[in-house]
Protein backbone atom coordinates (compact mmCIF):
# COMPACT_ATOMS: atom_id res chain seq x y z
CA UNK A 1 0.00 0.00 0.00
CA UNK A 2 3.22 2.64 0.81
CA UNK A 3 4.12 1.26 -2.79
CA UNK A 4 1.06 2.64 -4.48
CA UNK A 5 0.23 5.61 -2.05
CA UNK A 6 4.37 6.63 -3.78
CA UNK A 7 3.66 6.03 -7.40
CA UNK A 8 0.43 7.71 -6.95
CA UNK A 9 1.20 10.59 -5.05
CA UNK A 10 -1.17 9.91 -2.51
CA UNK A 11 -1.18 9.08 1.65
CA UNK A 12 -1.87 5.78 2.27
CA UNK A 13 -4.68 6.91 3.66
CA UNK A 14 -5.83 7.68 0.49
CA UNK A 15 -5.27 4.71 -1.11
CA UNK A 16 -7.15 2.29 1.82
CA UNK A 17 -10.09 5.28 0.70
CA UNK A 18 -10.00 4.23 -3.03
CA UNK A 19 -9.29 0.20 -1.60
CA UNK A 20 -12.06 -0.22 0.23
CA UNK A 21 -14.76 1.97 -1.96
CA UNK A 22 -14.87 5.63 0.20
CA UNK A 23 -17.31 7.34 -1.99
CA UNK A 24 -15.91 11.19 -1.35
CA UNK A 25 -12.34 10.94 -3.34
CA UNK A 26 -11.86 13.15 -6.42
CA UNK A 27 -12.12 11.16 -9.66
CA UNK A 28 -9.00 12.26 -10.40
CA UNK A 29 -7.14 11.38 -7.48
CA UNK A 30 -9.36 7.60 -7.94
CA UNK A 31 -7.94 7.24 -11.35
CA UNK A 32 -4.05 8.00 -10.30
CA UNK A 33 -4.54 4.93 -7.35
CA UNK A 34 -6.26 2.59 -9.79
CA UNK A 35 -3.80 3.33 -12.66
CA UNK A 36 -0.74 2.80 -9.94
CA UNK A 37 -2.39 -0.17 -7.97
CA UNK A 38 -2.55 -1.92 -11.88
CA UNK A 39 0.88 -1.12 -12.16
CA UNK A 40 2.11 -2.76 -9.57
CA UNK A 41 -0.36 -5.72 -9.38
CA UNK A 42 -1.16 -4.68 -5.54
CA UNK A 43 -3.98 -6.87 -4.05
CA UNK A 44 -5.48 -6.37 -0.54
CA UNK A 45 -4.19 -8.50 2.01
CA UNK A 46 -7.91 -9.45 3.36
CA UNK A 47 -6.73 -11.86 6.08
CA UNK A 48 -4.57 -8.93 8.02
CA UNK A 49 -7.73 -6.48 6.81
CA UNK A 50 -9.86 -9.07 8.89
CA UNK A 51 -7.93 -9.38 11.74
CA UNK A 52 -7.26 -5.80 12.41
CA UNK A 53 -11.16 -4.55 11.80
CA UNK A 54 -12.34 -8.53 13.58
CA UNK A 55 -14.76 -8.25 10.51
CA UNK A 56 -14.59 -10.86 7.45
CA UNK A 57 -17.48 -8.28 5.12
CA UNK A 58 -19.62 -11.74 4.96
CA UNK A 59 -22.67 -12.66 6.50
CA UNK A 60 -24.45 -15.54 6.38
CA UNK A 61 -28.39 -16.55 5.29
CA UNK A 62 -29.70 -19.35 6.16
CA UNK A 63 -33.07 -20.73 4.57
CA UNK A 64 -35.02 -23.85 4.45
CA UNK A 65 -35.13 -24.21 0.75
CA UNK A 66 -33.85 -22.59 -2.39
CA UNK A 67 -36.02 -24.69 -4.51
CA UNK A 68 -39.51 -22.96 -3.17
CA UNK A 69 -39.67 -19.41 -5.22
CA UNK A 70 -40.10 -17.32 -2.04
CA UNK A 71 -36.75 -18.21 -0.22
CA UNK A 72 -35.22 -17.87 -3.52
CA UNK A 73 -36.67 -14.29 -4.21
CA UNK A 74 -35.95 -13.53 -0.80
CA UNK A 75 -31.83 -14.64 -0.94
CA UNK A 76 -31.46 -12.64 -3.87
CA UNK A 77 -33.38 -9.80 -2.39
CA UNK A 78 -30.91 -9.93 0.56
CA UNK A 79 -27.93 -10.31 -1.63
CA UNK A 80 -28.58 -7.22 -3.21
CA UNK A 81 -29.21 -5.13 -0.01
CA UNK A 82 -26.20 -6.58 1.44
CA UNK A 83 -24.25 -5.62 -1.53
CA UNK A 84 -24.89 -1.98 -1.30
CA UNK A 85 -23.62 -2.16 2.10
CA UNK A 86 -20.25 -3.62 1.31
CA UNK A 87 -21.13 -7.46 2.66
CA UNK A 88 -21.04 -11.03 0.86
CA UNK A 89 -23.74 -12.94 1.56
CA UNK A 90 -23.20 -16.70 2.26
CA UNK A 91 -25.93 -18.58 1.29
CA UNK A 92 -27.14 -21.61 4.09
CA UNK A 93 -29.57 -24.19 3.33
CA UNK A 94 -31.53 -26.08 6.11
CA UNK A 95 -34.19 -28.32 4.01
CA UNK A 96 -36.11 -27.66 7.09
CA UNK A 97 -33.23 -30.14 9.05
CA UNK A 98 -34.49 -29.24 12.74
CA UNK A 99 -30.71 -30.32 13.42
CA UNK A 100 -29.01 -27.77 10.36
CA UNK A 101 -31.75 -25.28 11.88
CA UNK A 102 -29.35 -25.77 15.32
CA UNK A 103 -25.89 -26.45 13.96
CA UNK A 104 -26.23 -22.94 12.30
CA UNK A 105 -27.42 -21.22 15.39
CA UNK A 106 -24.45 -23.16 17.04
CA UNK A 107 -22.15 -20.89 15.26
CA UNK A 108 -20.67 -23.19 12.58
CA UNK A 109 -19.42 -20.38 10.38
CA UNK A 110 -18.69 -18.36 13.51
CA UNK A 111 -15.18 -18.03 12.59
CA UNK A 112 -15.78 -17.07 8.67
CA UNK A 113 -19.03 -14.66 9.36
CA UNK A 114 -20.02 -11.49 11.09
CA UNK A 115 -23.72 -12.21 11.61
CA UNK A 116 -25.98 -14.54 10.70
CA UNK A 117 -29.93 -13.75 9.40
CA UNK A 118 -32.21 -17.22 9.84
CA UNK A 119 -35.52 -18.52 8.66
CA UNK A 120 -36.01 -21.43 10.54
CA UNK A 121 -38.76 -24.03 9.99
CA UNK A 122 -38.35 -26.13 12.30
CA UNK A 123 -37.41 -24.69 15.41
CA UNK A 124 -40.58 -23.80 18.01
CA UNK A 125 -41.01 -21.51 20.62
CA UNK A 126 -39.43 -24.08 23.22
CA UNK A 127 -35.99 -23.64 21.48
CA UNK A 128 -35.71 -20.09 22.81
CA UNK A 129 -32.65 -20.61 24.60
CA UNK A 130 -30.80 -21.91 21.03
CA UNK A 131 -31.08 -17.97 19.94
CA UNK A 132 -28.91 -16.64 23.13
CA UNK A 133 -26.12 -16.84 21.11
CA UNK A 134 -22.46 -14.36 21.15
CA UNK A 135 -22.78 -13.27 17.22
CA UNK A 136 -24.94 -10.64 15.77
CA UNK A 137 -28.81 -12.69 14.92
CA UNK A 138 -31.51 -11.64 12.84
CA UNK A 139 -34.92 -14.15 13.06
CA UNK A 140 -37.15 -14.13 10.03
CA UNK A 141 -40.52 -15.37 9.93
CA UNK A 142 -43.41 -17.01 12.04
CA UNK A 143 -41.88 -20.05 13.88
CA UNK A 144 -40.33 -18.27 16.75
CA UNK A 145 -41.34 -14.99 18.43
CA UNK A 146 -39.42 -13.50 21.38
CA UNK A 147 -35.84 -14.87 21.09
CA UNK A 148 -33.22 -12.56 22.38
CA UNK A 149 -32.41 -11.42 18.88
CA UNK A 150 -33.85 -8.67 16.30
CA UNK A 151 -36.85 -10.30 13.87
CA UNK A 152 -38.43 -9.18 11.18
CA UNK A 153 -41.68 -10.78 10.41
CA UNK A 154 -45.01 -10.93 7.89
CA UNK A 155 -48.40 -9.51 8.27
CA UNK A 156 -49.78 -13.08 8.07
CA UNK A 157 -53.08 -12.43 9.86
CA UNK A 158 -54.18 -9.75 8.39
CA UNK A 159 -53.29 -9.95 5.04
CA UNK A 160 -54.83 -13.28 4.69
CA UNK A 161 -58.19 -11.68 6.45
CA UNK A 162 -57.48 -9.12 3.73
CA UNK A 163 -57.68 -11.70 1.38
CA UNK A 164 -60.76 -13.58 2.72
CA UNK A 165 -62.71 -10.81 2.54
CA UNK A 166 -61.76 -9.66 -0.83
CA UNK A 167 -63.04 -13.08 -1.99
CA UNK A 168 -66.40 -12.02 -0.09
CA UNK A 169 -66.10 -8.73 -1.44
CA UNK A 170 -66.32 -10.54 -4.78
CA UNK A 171 -69.56 -12.42 -4.08
CA UNK A 172 -67.49 -15.80 -2.90
CA UNK A 173 -68.95 -17.92 -0.32
CA UNK A 174 -67.15 -21.16 -0.42
CA UNK A 175 -63.75 -20.56 -0.05
CA UNK A 176 -61.16 -23.59 0.12
CA UNK A 177 -57.81 -22.97 1.52
CA UNK A 178 -54.80 -25.34 0.51
CA UNK A 179 -51.76 -26.05 2.68
CA UNK A 180 -53.34 -26.18 6.32
CA UNK A 181 -51.01 -27.77 8.75
CA UNK A 182 -53.15 -30.04 11.12
CA UNK A 183 -52.63 -29.07 15.19
CA UNK A 184 -49.97 -26.14 13.95
CA UNK A 185 -49.98 -23.31 16.80
CA UNK A 186 -46.94 -21.37 15.25
CA UNK A 187 -46.21 -20.76 11.89
CA UNK A 188 -47.29 -19.40 8.59
CA UNK A 189 -50.08 -21.77 8.27
CA UNK A 190 -51.69 -21.86 11.71
CA UNK A 191 -51.44 -17.85 11.21
CA UNK A 192 -53.19 -17.34 7.57
CA UNK A 193 -55.64 -19.92 8.47
CA UNK A 194 -56.39 -17.61 11.58
CA UNK A 195 -56.91 -14.57 9.39
CA UNK A 196 -59.32 -16.34 6.59
CA UNK A 197 -60.74 -17.81 10.12
CA UNK A 198 -61.48 -14.38 11.25
CA UNK A 199 -62.47 -13.15 7.82
CA UNK A 200 -65.38 -15.67 7.32
CA UNK A 201 -66.95 -14.87 11.01
CA UNK A 202 -66.76 -11.44 10.73
CA UNK A 203 -69.10 -12.18 7.66
CA UNK A 204 -71.11 -14.34 9.78
CA UNK A 205 -69.83 -17.26 7.62
CA UNK A 206 -69.40 -20.54 9.45
CA UNK A 207 -65.99 -22.34 8.47
CA UNK A 208 -66.37 -26.07 6.76
CA UNK A 209 -64.12 -28.13 7.54
CA UNK A 210 -64.52 -29.71 4.14
CA UNK A 211 -63.02 -26.72 2.55
CA UNK A 212 -60.02 -26.98 4.71
CA UNK A 213 -57.39 -28.46 2.77
CA UNK A 214 -54.17 -29.81 4.47
CA UNK A 215 -51.25 -30.08 2.92
CA UNK A 216 -47.44 -31.01 4.39
CA UNK A 217 -44.42 -28.97 2.41
CA UNK A 218 -45.67 -25.93 0.17
CA UNK A 219 -44.45 -27.41 -2.80
CA UNK A 220 -46.25 -27.19 -6.61
CA UNK A 221 -46.95 -30.77 -6.26
CA UNK A 222 -48.97 -30.41 -2.75
CA UNK A 223 -50.33 -27.25 -4.22
CA UNK A 224 -51.84 -29.97 -6.80
CA UNK A 225 -52.54 -32.66 -4.59
CA UNK A 226 -54.28 -31.12 -2.05
CA UNK A 227 -56.81 -29.20 -4.56
CA UNK A 228 -57.31 -32.59 -6.15
CA UNK A 229 -58.77 -33.82 -3.22
CA UNK A 230 -60.61 -31.36 -2.48
CA UNK A 231 -61.97 -31.74 -5.99
CA UNK A 232 -62.62 -34.61 -5.56
CA UNK A 233 -64.45 -34.84 -2.75
CA UNK A 234 -67.34 -32.94 -3.97
CA UNK A 235 -67.37 -30.33 -1.73
CA UNK A 236 -68.94 -26.96 -3.14
CA UNK A 237 -65.93 -24.64 -4.14
CA UNK A 238 -65.99 -21.35 -5.66
CA UNK A 239 -62.65 -19.83 -4.23
CA UNK A 240 -59.58 -20.93 -3.07
CA UNK A 241 -56.52 -18.98 -0.93
CA UNK A 242 -53.68 -20.92 -1.37
CA UNK A 243 -50.91 -20.26 1.45
CA UNK A 244 -48.09 -20.09 -0.81
CA UNK A 245 -47.80 -19.30 -4.45
CA UNK A 246 -45.99 -22.63 -4.98
CA UNK A 247 -48.79 -24.24 -3.81
CA UNK A 248 -51.45 -21.69 -5.59
CA UNK A 249 -49.21 -22.50 -9.07
CA UNK A 250 -50.09 -26.33 -8.56
CA UNK A 251 -53.40 -25.76 -7.62
CA UNK A 252 -54.07 -23.74 -11.07
CA UNK A 253 -52.39 -26.67 -12.54
CA UNK A 254 -55.22 -29.05 -11.12
CA UNK A 255 -57.69 -26.81 -11.85
CA UNK A 256 -56.87 -26.60 -15.55
CA UNK A 257 -56.98 -30.32 -15.51
CA UNK A 258 -60.39 -30.36 -14.88
CA UNK A 259 -61.07 -27.85 -17.09
CA UNK A 260 -62.29 -25.86 -14.09
CA UNK A 261 -62.40 -21.98 -15.46
CA UNK A 262 -60.71 -19.58 -13.48
CA UNK A 263 -62.12 -17.09 -12.43
CA UNK A 264 -65.51 -17.88 -13.62
CA UNK A 265 -66.27 -21.32 -11.73
CA UNK A 266 -62.92 -20.77 -8.92
CA UNK A 267 -61.27 -17.31 -8.25
CA UNK A 268 -57.76 -18.01 -6.88
CA UNK A 269 -55.57 -16.37 -4.67
CA UNK A 270 -51.75 -17.05 -3.15
CA UNK A 271 -49.36 -15.50 -0.84
CA UNK A 272 -45.80 -14.37 -1.36
CA UNK A 273 -45.89 -12.61 -4.83
CA UNK A 274 -43.31 -14.44 -6.10
CA UNK A 275 -42.24 -13.60 -10.08
CA UNK A 276 -43.93 -16.66 -11.39
CA UNK A 277 -47.17 -15.70 -10.72
CA UNK A 278 -46.99 -12.94 -13.58
CA UNK A 279 -46.90 -15.62 -15.93
CA UNK A 280 -48.95 -17.75 -15.66
CA UNK A 281 -52.58 -18.56 -16.91
CA UNK A 282 -54.39 -16.80 -16.01
CA UNK A 283 -52.00 -14.32 -13.93
CA UNK A 284 -52.84 -15.17 -10.46
CA UNK A 285 -53.95 -12.62 -7.48
CA UNK A 286 -51.48 -12.88 -4.81
CA UNK A 287 -50.22 -11.21 -1.22
CA UNK A 288 -47.31 -8.76 -1.49
CA UNK A 289 -45.54 -9.28 1.82
CA UNK A 290 -42.94 -6.42 1.32
CA UNK A 291 -39.79 -8.98 0.75
CA UNK A 292 -37.79 -6.02 0.04
CA UNK A 293 -38.46 -4.42 3.34
CA UNK A 294 -38.21 -7.83 4.82
CA UNK A 295 -34.49 -8.21 3.59
CA UNK A 296 -33.43 -4.82 3.95
CA UNK A 297 -34.67 -4.33 7.13
CA UNK A 298 -32.88 -8.11 8.03
CA UNK A 299 -29.46 -6.60 6.34
CA UNK A 300 -29.78 -3.00 8.31
CA UNK A 301 -30.32 -4.43 11.58
CA UNK A 302 -27.73 -7.45 11.12
CA UNK A 303 -25.52 -4.64 10.07
CA UNK A 304 -26.50 -2.19 13.58
CA UNK A 305 -25.41 -5.23 15.52
CA UNK A 306 -22.32 -5.91 13.63
CA UNK A 307 -21.19 -2.27 14.82
CA UNK A 308 -22.58 -2.34 18.36
CA UNK A 309 -19.48 -5.29 18.87
CA UNK A 310 -16.98 -2.11 19.16
CA UNK A 311 -18.98 -0.24 21.70
CA UNK A 312 -20.43 -0.87 25.12
CA UNK A 313 -24.24 0.41 24.10
CA UNK A 314 -26.86 -2.41 23.12
CA UNK A 315 -30.04 -1.04 21.41
CA UNK A 316 -33.35 -2.44 22.54
CA UNK A 317 -34.37 -5.44 20.25
CA UNK A 318 -36.60 -5.03 17.69
CA UNK A 319 -39.53 -6.39 15.67
CA UNK A 320 -40.04 -5.35 11.75
CA UNK A 321 -43.72 -6.73 10.28
CA UNK A 322 -43.58 -4.44 6.54
CA UNK A 323 -46.42 -3.50 4.84
CA UNK A 324 -48.37 -5.47 2.80
CA UNK A 325 -50.73 -5.74 -0.11
CA UNK A 326 -53.13 -7.64 -2.35
CA UNK A 327 -52.37 -7.58 -5.82
CA UNK A 328 -55.31 -8.15 -7.97
CA UNK A 329 -54.40 -10.08 -11.55
CA UNK A 330 -56.71 -12.23 -13.98
CA UNK A 331 -56.90 -15.09 -11.34
CA UNK A 332 -59.97 -12.85 -9.26
CA UNK A 333 -61.27 -11.03 -12.05
CA UNK A 334 -59.67 -7.77 -10.46
CA UNK A 335 -57.90 -6.78 -14.35
CA UNK A 336 -59.42 -7.24 -17.59
CA UNK A 337 -56.40 -7.97 -19.55
CA UNK A 338 -53.26 -10.26 -19.45
CA UNK A 339 -50.61 -8.48 -17.90
CA UNK A 340 -52.33 -5.72 -15.75
CA UNK A 341 -52.65 -5.65 -11.90
CA UNK A 342 -53.37 -3.41 -9.58
CA UNK A 343 -53.15 -2.78 -5.53
CA UNK A 344 -56.52 -4.20 -4.18
CA UNK A 345 -55.41 -3.22 -0.36
CA UNK A 346 -52.82 -2.44 1.87
CA UNK A 347 -51.70 -3.94 4.96
CA UNK A 348 -49.49 -1.82 7.09
CA UNK A 349 -46.83 -2.91 9.34
CA UNK A 350 -44.96 -1.67 12.56
CA UNK A 351 -41.56 -1.53 13.98
CA UNK A 352 -41.44 -1.61 17.66
CA UNK A 353 -38.78 -2.79 20.51
CA UNK A 354 -39.79 -5.92 22.91
CA UNK A 355 -38.27 -7.58 25.47
CA UNK A 356 -37.43 -11.12 24.73
CA UNK A 357 -39.46 -14.01 26.33
CA UNK A 358 -37.71 -16.30 28.75
CA UNK A 359 -36.14 -19.29 27.81
CA UNK A 360 -37.50 -22.80 28.95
Amino acid sequence: MHDVAARAGVSVKTVSNVVNGYPHIRPSTRDRVEAAIAELGYRMNVTARNLRTRRTGMIALAVPELSLPYFAELADSVIRAAETRGLTVLIEQTSGSRQREIDVLAGRHRDTTDGLIISPLELEPDDLGLFDVDFPLVVLGERIFGAPADHVTMNNVAAARAVTEHLLALGRRRIAVVGAHAGESVGSAALRLQGYTEALEAAGIDVDPALIGEAGLWHRSTGAETMGRLLDSGTEIDAVFALNDAMALGALHALHARDIDVPGQIALVGFDDVDDVRYSVPTITSVSPGREQIAGSAVDLLVARIAERDGDERAPFRRVVPDSSIIGRESTGDVPRRGEERVVSVQHGSTEDFEPLPSS
